[in-house]
């Protein structure tokens, strides 16, 4: 595997006392979907928005099998739920974005998030499956 540097930008936000500690990381070195949204690493973008981008998983499972992100960085589902601005639902919104636009939202699709190593999470950068196209068997995996 060939493995390609870019750089590294943190930015992080601590709200004062009332508010509670709140950390906002937008790029972690050599996390693959940072370099995605940077733009540093190629992907095939199926929809962007300013805080997400949906692109085709370089591996697909099923005919329709698109990625959605964040732009900025959070470990998986439950940072991301966490941070509670709102990000979730535009994740949400954008997998079925990804859904009509590809034409799968009539017949059915299927939204996963893996949450650690065992649930399969790869890329520790918090992503939706959106997966469609073919009859997508019950239970998975």
């Amino acid at each position: 595997m060939v493995r390609r540097g870019f750089a590294v930008t943190a930015t992080i936000y601590v709200v004062g006392p009332l508010g509670g500690p709140t950390v906002k990381i937008f790029r972690v070195a050599d996390c693959l979907f940072c370099g995605i949204a940077a733009g540093d690493i190629p992907a095939t973008r199926v929809l962007e928005s300013p805080r997400t981008i949906a692109f085709r998983d370089i591996s697909p499972q099923a005919p329709v099998h698109v990625l959605v992100i964040p732009k900025e960085h959070h470990q998986n589902l439950a940072a991301v739920a966490e941070a509670g601005d709102g990000l979730l639902d535009e994740i949400a919104a954008q997998a079925a974005l990804v859904a009509s636009d590809t034409g799968v939202a009539e017949t059915g699709y299927r939204v996963v998030f893996n949450t650690g190593d065992h649930a399969g999470q790869a890329v520790h950068h918090v992503h939706a499956h959106v997966l469609g196209g073919r009859p997508l068997d019950w239970p998975p995996g």
